[in-house]
Formats: C-alpha cells, structure tokens, sequence
C-alpha cells in the first residue's frame, strides 16, 4: 500500500491507519509526507498492526516532507538499501523466492526539483536492477484528463512521460477512484498524482489490481496494491487462431461438429452443434494444444543436446537430420506460442513490429485487467464478491432486454418472392461514380 498521510502526530489518525493496514491486511506500507523529524520504533508500533515488524525511515525537514516504509519480514527480506530526501529505496527477497525492489517516492512541488529527481532515480537504475515497484505521491500527472480545475504544466507531464518510458515501467490502472487527490475547500481541485509503476515482470509473476480506497485521513486516497485471488469462474469460450497451426486441429473439428447431430429447427440445431463442438474443442486444447510449453521445452533440450553433441565431434548423416528436425520443430512451437499471446494482446504485429513474445504477454495481462470487471455499483453501494456481481449483471442485463409486450408482433399474408438471380442482382450493385456524383451535385 502507498499513502500520502499529511502527517501523522495525532493518536486519532494513527488508529484510523492501524485499522486500515489491519482491514486489508497490508505486508508492505509506503508512507509519504509523514512530517517526523526523527522516527522510533514506538511511534511506528502504534499504527502497525502485526507483531513482526521493519522499517525504514527519511526523516522529515521541520514539518515538510518525510518518507517511511514497513513491512513483514515473513514476506519481505531486507538485502540492501538507498535513500534521498524524496525516494526511499529497498532491494530484497519478497515471498522467499522473488527478488526486487520497492520504492517510496515523494516529487517535489517544484517542476525543476522534480525533473532533477526523475534524473536522479534514473542513475541508480543500474545500480538496482531487479524488477522495480515504486509507489508514492509524484506531484505529477500524465495527462490532461488527470487533473480538474488545477493548472495545467505542459512541461512537467512531458517529463514525468520521459522518465517512465525510460525506466520501461508499467502503469497499474486504479480501480474505484479516478482521482487520488481532492482539495473540496479550494474550487473542487482533483488531481491523478498518486501511482504505482511497476516493471513487466511483475506483471508476469502476479495478477494484480490496484484500488483507490477512501480518503479517510488526508486529502489523498491509499493506493492497495494487491494480488486478485477472488474466483471468477470458468472463461468465456474464445477461438484462437494459433489452434490453426496445429497440424490435427482441423480433422479434431470436423470431428467434433460431425458427432454432435440434434433435431430441430435449423438454428436451434446449429446453436446446439456449437455448443457441442466448443465443449469438445475446450477439452482439446488443454489435453493436446495446451502442451506447447512442454512440447517447447523438450525440443529445446534436445536441440541443445544436438549442439553440444557438435561441438566435441562431428555430427553423423542422421543426427544432422534429426538436429534439423529439432530445429524446426522449435521454430514452429515458438510460432505456435507467439500466434497465442499475439491474439490475446489484440496488437498490431507489423506496425509494433516487435516480436518478442514476453512483450506481448505483457500486453494481455495489461489488457485484461483494464477489461475486467471488478465490481458493480447498485444503490450506492460498492459489490465486490464474485457471485453477488454476476447476480447483479443478469439481473441488470434481464431487465434491459425484457420485453413488455404480451406477445411479440407478427406478420401473415402472401410475400412475393424476388424472383430469379438477375432480379437479384439489379439490387444488389455497386454504385457508380456517375451515381454518386448526380448525388453530390444535388445536394
């Protein structure tokens, strides 16, 4: 969790934290602006809710300013730290096996100061380069629609776009807030200017959605930071079209679509027959498609077999062949694996024209959780279980395309029929240039 707290010297306000960190059971905290000359461990045990505890603190200039971080050394290993006035950085072992880097930062009001900053966490970039999480308060947005009746810096958003582009980090979209910032006694003044940037590999390891939570302490709302672990059900069915590549795919929906005979009404038959042929093409795809990366896995070892076989002696006729085999084998698996995340991502491979597969991985996970829907608001009040959504929706989506009518309209009588094909075909032609100009003209 990142939070902007505007201090934190009365007993009040540190209790209405104690029970968020509690409520949403927060492993690592990033505090900013919280105005401490000097930070014990008493003062921190009176909002941190759990026994097991470490921080790390910049103290604060007079009552400006001022950064603390915290976290459970269950989830967290502390392995080497750096620190500036405005950024607090700790690189570690989170869940006992990731290695990274969280980062608490807090932009200067001044633009120059702030660029000065950005260019400062950039020169420490090669110095920490495992994946990043930096979380904080910028003092900063990114584009217009960020900001509501505040002034507009040109200058700043086209710098603070250069700085992220040149960490390569990722923007968690917020979910439940559009604004992180709000000053209601100054003209209704919102403001985007909180934010997690994450490195792609996170994105990789973990599914995450960020929320912004109410303002319950200060003029900023926390940011959570958290893995959506909720179950959401089966997926909706999606046709891919790397299942293409696949040299049995073909004859396995022939099949399929052949063994499902129904009788009915011509829709009623063809609707069922999808329904059968989707079923048996789910259950294709995980019991032979869905191997790819194991398939993938084991031709590259043999490949690399055959090659280190090469370098000691020379290869003989059929293990040349076989090695050639191998290799085309991995280029159509690679292909095959490709095709799928390129579809998800729904990018333009030839205008991007990058190809490396973790990119567009990266692009799905981002796309989906943009997509998602998280929760639904009825009433006023915010639903965020699972089944309580999907209650809602049918019964949003029921209402709208219920009909009122006791029966639906009907026509009877003779209809004539259009005929031959040439009839046809007389309706059914392009317009001519001279057609459309007569238009244009009389107009």
């Amino acid at each position: 969790m990142s939070w902007n707290v505007r201090g934190l010297g009365r007993a009040d306000k540190r209790r209405r934290v104690r029970q968020v960190m509690q409520d949403r059971n927060v492993d690592v905290l990033l505090l900013q602006e919280t105005k401490k000359s000097s930070t014990e461990e008493m003062f921190v045990r009176s909002f941190w809710p759990w026994e097991r505890m470490e921080f790390m603190a910049v103290d604060s200039e007079a009552s400006a300013g001022g950064l603390l971080s915290i976290w459970n050394p269950e989830v967290f290993q502390l392995l080497d730290c750096c620190c500036h006035r405005n950024f607090l950085l700790i690189l570690g072992i989170a869940l006992s096996s990731f290695e990274c880097v969280f980062i608490n930062v807090y932009g200067p009001n001044d633009v120059s100061k702030r660029a000065l900053l950005w260019d400062t966490i950039i020169n420490i970039r090669t110095s920490f380069q495992k994946p990043w999480c930096m979380g904080g308060d910028y003092n900063e947005i990114r584009n217009i629609e960020d900001r509501r009746g505040c002034v507009r810096r040109d200058r700043g958003m086209l710098e603070f776009n250069n700085f992220i582009d040149q960490l390569e980090l990722v923007e968690v979209p917020m979910l439940g807030s559009r604004f992180t910032w709000c000053n209601s006694m100054e003209g209704e003044r919102w403001s985007k200017i909180d934010r997690f940037l994450l490195d792609a590999i996170w994105l990789e390891k973990f599914r995450f959605q960020m929320w912004g939570l109410p303002r319950l302490v200060s003029e900023h709302c926390p940011l959570l930071l958290m893995e959506d672990k909720r179950n959401w059900g089966p997926r909706p069915f999606r046709f891919l079209n790397a299942w293409t590549l696949y040299p049995g795919f073909l004859s396995a929906a022939k099949r399929a679509w052949s063994e499902h005979q129904v009788q009915g009404w011509a829709c009623y038959r063809v609707q069922r027959r999808l329904g059968g042929m989707k079923v048996e093409l789910k259950k294709w795809n995980i019991e032979v498609f869905g191997l790819v990366e194991e398939q993938l896995k084991k031709a590259e070892e043999e490949l690399h077999a055959y090659d280190l076989l090469a370098e000691s002696r020379e290869l003989a006729s059929i293990e040349i062949e076989s090695r050639r085999e191998a290799k085309h084998l991995v280029w159509k698996l690679r292909k095959r694996k490709d095709w799928l995340w390129f579809q998800k991502s729904k990018l333009n491979w030839a205008q991007h024209g990058d190809r490396n597969m973790r990119y567009f991985h990266i692009c799905a996970s981002k796309r989906q959780r943009r997509n998602m829907v998280d929760s639904v608001v009825v009433n006023g009040v915010s639903i965020e279980d699972p089944e309580l959504v999907r209650l809602e929706v049918v019964r949003h989506l029921s209402k709208a395309f219920a009909e009122e009518w006791p029966s639906r309209p009907m026509m009877f009588g003779n209809f004539a029929s259009i005929g031959n094909v040439y009839r046809g075909e007389v309706l059914e032609p392009e317009f001519t240039m001279e057609e459309v100009w007569e238009v244009v003209k009389g107009v």
